[in-house]
């Protein structure tokens, strides 16, 4: 049985990293067809900086060098169906050339004002491209 509680939210850390032509490093997870930020789940004890270093070193391969808080933002989670993302978002510089590793399957280096057609997860696709917007 699958819980699909409405409204059920998941609290993560995000990063949002940017090359010199202001595309957005998105990344597609194993089994699914979203791109989205590099991120995931808060560990229990460890603060929402400690687990974007996690994961961006986890999920790219590389270490994030400099991070710079972009608040919390609230959307629909892209895999979990009821569900809700509660992102603290990072500005990330990364030491190194990323690469798929652990559970992702494609990264993509994309213009967020001129996607094309992959599909994007709704906090990248509002909040991420409003953040950059500004």
């Amino acid at each position: 049985m699958t819980d699909t509680n409405p409204g059920q939210v998941i609290r993560v850390a995000a990063a949002v990293i940017v090359d010199a032509d202001d595309r957005v490093l998105l990344v597609r997870k194993r089994g699914t067809t979203t791109f989205m930020q590099p991120g995931g789940k808060i560990m229990s004890g460890e603060t929402a900086t400690e687990a974007v270093r996690r994961e961006v070193t986890e999920e790219l391969g590389v270490a994030a060098s400099e991070t710079q808080q972009l608040g919390r933002h609230i959307a629909e989670a892209a895999n979990e169906p009821g569900h809700l993302v509660d992102a603290e978002l990072f500005l990330v510089s990364v030491e190194g050339q990323p690469y798929a590793a652990a559970e992702i399957d494609e990264i993509a280096w994309v213009d967020l004002a001129a996607p094309g057609d992959i599909e994007l997860a709704p906090l990248t696709r509002v909040n991420v491209r409003d953040l950059l917007r500004r």
